[in-house]
């Protein structure tokens, strides 16, 4: 039988974060996502859900998230869902918490949060203080050069690589 363990969340952070590192080296980030539902109740009115959910990043992934993200940025994670349980110490209950380890993220909007503020897919913003970072920041993608004018019509003068780029 086949088994399919897949999440994609599309939110915002609820709280700063911290990066911490295991014994080896390794850097681990939880985060907290808020993800909102919109649906139409049964007399017409929307009705704003929110679910609340725990992430857990590791790696480079877990860096980049502590560098370039805070508390109301938007961000898209996806991952797979991971069962912890444990032993209450207090009450001696065991308790469980479904939580998403992220595989892949990619950083929406700009740095005000919520796509508000300039900027726009995967590129992250620099920071209000301080130097601008310069090799730290996640890779930047490289825009094509024009394509070649094999087809022999002439190429528009007026042609402007970054604004008229249609996506």
């Amino acid at each position: 039988m086949a088994n399919v363990n897949k999440v994609m969340l599309l939110g915002n952070i609820t709280r700063d974060l911290e990066v911490r590192y295991t014994p080896k080296g390794t850097a681990v980030c939880d985060l907290g996502m808020a993800v909102n539902r919109v649906r139409t109740g049964d007399n017409g009115e929307k009705i704003e859900e929110v679910t609340f959910v725990d992430v857990t990043l590791w790696g480079r992934q877990a860096e980049l998230a502590g560098q370039y993200l805070a508390k109301g940025r938007s961000v898209f994670i996806e991952g797979r869902l991971q069962l912890d349980q444990w032993d209450d110490k207090q009450t001696g209950q065991k308790r469980q918490r479904l939580r998403v380890v992220g595989e892949n993220m990619q950083f929406i909007g700009g740095q005000g949060g919520g796509g508000s503020q300039g900027g726009g897919g995967n590129a992250p913003q620099q920071q209000e203080s301080g130097p601008p970072q310069q090799e730290s920041g996640p890779p930047q993608q490289e825009q094509a050069p024009p394509p070649s004018n094999q087809g022999g019509a002439a190429a528009p003068d007026s042609f402007d690589n970054d604004d008229d780029i249609p996506f």
